[in-house]
């Protein structure tokens, strides 16, 4: 190994000058006033923020105090959502700098990671993480895990630098390059740093993660066009009522109490409160099913899926690398049975893959190997406790295996065991043609069965001087072993249930096209036989990768950026695109997905502050237990708020109509302030807890495009509305027709007005009428609202205070029986309605 000098501490100096630290910057954060200033521009803020000023100026400071904490909510959800970014740039800072083991002046010393510099000298070594980009001086079976920048969880093999090759892109084996943050399993090595902070290529997919833009979702979108409606309405409704009563002769103090009162009538304010309960109830009820929300909006997004992009290590695999068979020439050993017993040839294999392995290992495989060994050989003892350890061959680039020589206590010549790639064990075995051919189709039918397949050979040795190369002895081929990633076991069901609800489940990975392939068919995804290899990615255009996307279901040998090709190319194709993902290679194509959902206890910290919901126990089947809650929550919601477009409408009327004909005032902000009381809950607490339709997961996904609240939901909705408008106005007029004083007539209608209000409550709670088949609903919230409701109305009109603050008189049973046959009609004239939606 050659002695390095390194940098001189004038030439760090001077490289910290030029270059900086070797760490990612942070774009300049918003200060919190600025941040906060510019929400303020937002619609529903403007709305909440004049709802409360109406409120304070009639006098309803209660009503103005929760507006403000509704605004205090918006902004702190916003202000959630920077820190999220930020979050994921400062896990992806801390995993890219790690302490780091230089060379300077020809002494080697230990800095933080952030003080290497361009052309410092690092040596590495076994379970050291690599602090910067570099190109390997030296090796010793030096191997690294870069599954954290490839998703693949096989260590590399890494060669010394030849002078000319070019730093090609992470993954495969030979390369003389390493990056930053990923970490070596095995050997030692040293080498010259090339790139440092935002220039490696871990720092690239921080800088990609910065410029990766978020949108509102869909949902705040389409609530914000109804607010505006709300507002339009309103305000054109408040301002001609005021005209109109000036126009009539009135004092125009009256008349803009009037016009408030409509304005108090029409203000939707409980649209921004309801989204906010929707959701934050949706994410503790997820959080019961160990899925935690980070973004709460994603839950009713994550209920339009169109497709599930997947990645397979980690995700749909356990990314643990199983022992999983044994190859001879006439014998294929299945080791999926603890009990089956290894005999012969099997057995020599065996034990010669473990003396290939090291005792103590720090990688994977051979870890996976000494348990194996133990559980079917050794059955704990050390069998090999007296053997000792006189030489190890590495791997080289000429020669892609390890050979190590024994000395064993019973056996005067050295046991030499060889393990590695078949092609290497071959040519130690010197083997002739026909023998490899056959030796290659076995190896190629375990890989198309999704396994890594490495090669066993034997020899022994007399003497005391060993050759140079591993190549001089004579070695025995023995046979082929498999390494499997086995699938989760609950993940071909889970797919199942993706493809019974309409959403289309992609394979995305670095890994293999017959690895990919084998492990898509184990999970169940449809469409196996084709796939598109990173490289012929490359190749596509985005019309050409957008016309070729609608019939792949497996993309293999893909890099980081190529995730986010094809999630661009998806959402180009108006799919809306969830994706899992547990690596720092998934954090950009988690941000750019419609919905990132990352896995919590393997994934990394970059993953999960990418992502909107996080798997706490990798369990995936809670996607489906999310995209079902999605479901629900936007079912709820559309009849939230078609309850709410509804019963505004009588309200609405019944503060204008009165007016414009010269009758009786029938509403005064008491009133609207007591409906509040039981719409406010209905449309937020109700329907949140209502169950999910029967039916809801063998639904096609719901077009993205198509509104919350449109067409046959607006007309049904009106229709609603006008009825109950009907109701109440027809018997305010019927009891000033027979001689009511103006107080019983508006006892009367504001009485129907509650009742049939409770009527559409319980009507909009299921889309199928109880006229064509009767259902007990069990929703708590339901009942108890009622109740309070018909409580306080009958305190209310039993109480002479209350009775004049509300302007009511006394009503007899001939009267309440009018009031509770009229709501009975209202009630099925509404369900009737059901039956013609469209």
């Amino acid at each position: 190994m050659e002695k390095y000098y390194g940098l001189k501490n004038s030439e760090v100096k001077e490289r910290l000058t030029r270059d900086g630290y070797n760490e990612i910057p942070s774009e300049k954060s918003k200060s919190i006033f600025s941040l906060i200033l510019s929400l303020f521009k937002e619609p529903m803020i403007l709305l909440l923020s004049a709802a409360g000023l109406l409120y304070l100026l009639l006098g309803e400071p209660k009503d103005a105090v929760v507006l403000l904490f509704s605004i205090i909510v918006v902004i702190a959800i916003t202000l959630f959502q920077q820190h999220k970014t930020e979050g994921a740039l400062q896990a992806l800072r801390d995993l890219s700098s790690p302490r780091a083991l230089v060379v300077r002046e020809g002494q080697q010393i230990r800095i933080p990671g952030r003080e290497v510099v361009i052309d410092d000298i690092i040596n590495l070594f076994e379970g050291d993480r690599i602090p910067a980009d570099a190109v390997v001086l030296f090796s010793q079976n030096l191997q690294i895990d870069e599954s954290l920048l490839t998703g693949e969880s096989l260590p590399v093999n890494k060669i010394e630098w030849d002078g000319v090759s070019k730093q090609p892109q992470p993954g495969g084996d030979n390369a003389a390059f390493v990056y930053s943050g990923t970490l070596i399993t095995q050997g030692s090595g040293t080498a010259r740093v090339t790139s440092i902070g935002i220039k490696t290529e871990m720092g690239k997919i921080g800088k990609t993660l910065s410029t990766i833009s978020e949108k509102d979702p869909p949902l705040k979108k389409e609530l914000a066009k109804i607010v505006s409606l709300f507002l339009v309405v309103g305000s054109i409704l408040c301002l001609s009522l005021i005209f109109i009563q000036i126009f009539k002769g009135e004092v125009w103090i009256n008349a803009f109490l009037s016009g408030l009162t409509l304005s108090m009538a029409m203000l939707p304010e409980e649209f921004p409160v309801v989204l906010l309960i929707f959701f934050t109830l949706g994410a503790w009820r997820l959080s019961k099913k160990n899925v935690l929300t980070r973004n709460n909006q994603a839950i009713e997004t994550l209920g339009a899926a169109t497709v599930l992009c997947v990645d397979k290590t980690g995700t749909l695999t356990l990314n643990l690398m199983r022992f999983s068979s044994i190859v001879t020439e006439n014998e294929d050993i299945d080791l999926s049975n603890p009990d089956k017993e290894i005999k012969d040839i099997g057995k020599e294999i065996f034990e010669y893959t473990k003396l290939a392995s090291k005792r103590h290992a720090y990688d994977p495989l051979e870890k996976e190997i000494n348990e194996k060994f133990d559980q079917y050989i050794s059955k704990g003892f050390d069998i090999y406790k007296d053997w000792h350890l006189k030489k190890q061959y590495n791997l080289s680039k000429e020669i892609f295996a390890i050979s190590r020589v024994w000395q064993s206590p019973t056996n005067e010549k050295y046991i030499i065991a060889s393990k590695g790639a078949p092609e290497a064990i071959m040519k130690l075995c010197k083997m002739d043609e026909l023998t490899q051919n056959r030796i290659m189709k076995k190896v190629e039918e375990m890989s198309n069965n999704g396994q890594r397949v490495l090669a066993v050979a034997k020899a022994e040795f007399e003497g005391s001087d060993f050759p140079l190369s591993q190549s001089d002895f004579d070695h025995k081929y023995l046979g082929l072993i498999g390494f499997v990633d086995p699938i989760r076991p609950d993940v071909s069901n889970s797919v199942k249930e993706c493809y019974k609800a309409g959403i289309r489940v992609i394979m995305i990975t670095g890994d293999y096209p017959g690895t990919a392939q084998f492990i898509a068919a184990q999970a169940g995804i449809k469409n196996t036989l084709h796939f598109i290899t990173g490289t012929e990615l490359e190749k596509l255009s985005k019309e050409e990768l957008q016309e070729k996307i609608n019939n792949i279901n497996i993309f293999a040998r893909v890099v980081p950026e190529q995730k986010l090709a094809i999630i661009e190319a998806l959402k180009s194709n108006n799919e809306i695109v969830a994706m899992t993902g547990d690596g720092v290679n998934d954090a950009p194509a988690l941000k750019t997905a419609h919905i990132g959902i990352a896995m919590g206890e393997r994934g990394t910290d970059v993953a999960r502050e990418s992502s909107d919901l996080v798997l706490l126990g990798d369990d995936f089947t809670s996607i489906v237990s999310a995209v079902k809650l999605g479901r629900r929550i936007y079912d709820n919601l559309q009849k939230a708020v078609s309850y709410i477009f509804s019963i505004h409408i009588p309200i609405a009327g019944i503060a204008l109509l009165p007016t414009l004909f010269d009758l009786p005032t029938l509403l005064y902000p008491v009133h609207i302030a007591f409906l509040e009381l039981v719409i406010d809950p209905a449309c937020s607490t109700v329907y949140e807890s209502e169950h999910s339709e029967a039916e809801i997961m063998k639904r096609s996904p719901r077009n993205i495009k198509k509104r919350l609240f449109e067409g046959s939901q607006v007309l049904i909705a009106s229709l609603q509305g006008f009825t109950l408008l009907a109701t109440a106005i027809s018997v305010f007029l019927l009891s000033i027709f027979i001689g009511d004083d103006s107080n019983t007539a508006r006892t009367l209608a504001f009485l129907t007005m509650v009742l049939t209000n409770l009527a559409l409550i319980l009507v909009n709670l299921s889309r199928k009428s109880a006229l064509l088949k009767f259902e007990t609903h069990k929703n708590k919230a339901f009942y108890f609202i009622s109740l309070s409701a018909v409580l306080f109305l009958a305190m209310v009109l039993s109480t002479p205070f209350l009775r004049d603050i509300f302007h009511f008189s006394q009503i007899g049973f001939i009267d309440f029986t009018i009031v509770l046959i009229t709501t009975l009609i209202c009630y099925f004239l509404l369900e009737l309605l059901k039956i013609f939606r469209i």
